[in-house]
């Protein structure tokens, strides 16, 4: 029987010093059998000896963890490219020759004011790989075993985020299975949101839409003609969980839904440079 051909994942975050790192070892952990792993910066400045210290503590491998430069990999072709902080996405939008590419927002353990912060952010990155592993690998055969989880993140909340709107905001269909698609992609226009949920009126996610905004769960950009919408990099963290929990732990719910997505024919592009 012929093997699969392994598919290569590229993390990227800002100093390629803990976030990507943790990613990169722990994928390489669950799923080293189906996919070639690789971690860099856009201002790489060395390994944090704290993100060796987590990944021991749950006996993960770091022989071969190095902090590097994004430029170390141009002209590579990737089927996923994945920032993990917001500065890396902005830094680079549209990776060149990525197949898929994804923005995932985690905060930066190093400025993390919870108890293990390492640890935590380990967990966390664990429960999203998870599901993309579910929802993007090619068989079920992978390896899924868990770090421990070291118990819940707390953060204080900006003032003027309310509780009962944010609540309020996830008790409609659209607006909750849109939270969850932006949760998993990153960020969406309303043309692909219209897509995956099959749905024919655009004022009707664009009030939606705005709907989010108000509550200050989304925030927009413009880019062209087109306007992309993203989880608010300010939400708190105890909402951000809430969100990556839900979608984390119900992926059957938005299984159609991304399906349509990756089936879209010509997406917006998001960018068109990668400082």
């Amino acid at each position: 029987m012929t093997a699969l051909k392994k598919q290569k994942v590229l993390f990227l975050c800002t100093g390629n010093s803990a976030r990507s790192q943790l990613a990169e070892a722990l994928l390489r952990h669950k799923a080293a059998d189906k996919f070639d792993v690789f971690s860099a910066g856009t201002s790489p400045e060395g390994i944090d000896l704290r993100t060796i210290e987590a990944l021991k503590r749950f006996g993960l491998q770091t022989e071969n963890l190095t902090s590097k430069n994004i430029t170390l990999f141009e002209g590579q072709v990737f089927d996923y490219v994945i920032t993990l902080c917001d500065k890396a996405n902005s830094e680079c939008r549209n990776y060149p020759h990525a197949g898929k590419q994804f923005s995932w927002d985690f905060p930066d353990p190093k400025t993390r004011t919870d108890n293990n912060p390492f640890s935590a952010t380990l967990n966390e990155l664990n429960t999203r790989l998870a599901m993309f592993l579910l929802v993007e690998a090619k068989s079920n055969s992978v390896d899924n075993t868990s770090p421990k989880s070291l118990g819940n993140d707390t953060a204080e909340s900006p003032s003027d985020f309310s509780p009962i709107t944010f609540y309020k905001s996830l008790t409609d269909d659209i607006r909750l299975k849109t939270l969850m698609l932006t949760h998993y992609h990153g960020e969406l226009c309303v043309c692909e949101l219209m897509a995956a949920l099959e749905e024919d009126s655009q004022p009707k996610v664009s009030r939606n839409l705005a709907v989010l905004k108000k509550s200050k769960v989304i925030t927009d950009r413009k880019h062209g003609q087109w306007v992309f919408y993203r989880i608010n990099p300010e939400l708190p963290l105890w909402a951000k969980t809430v969100i990556a929990q839900t979608t984390e732990n119900n992926v059957l719910l938005i299984n159609q839904e991304l399906q349509r997505l990756s089936n879209m024919q010509n997406r917006p592009d998001k960018s068109s440079f990668c400082k």
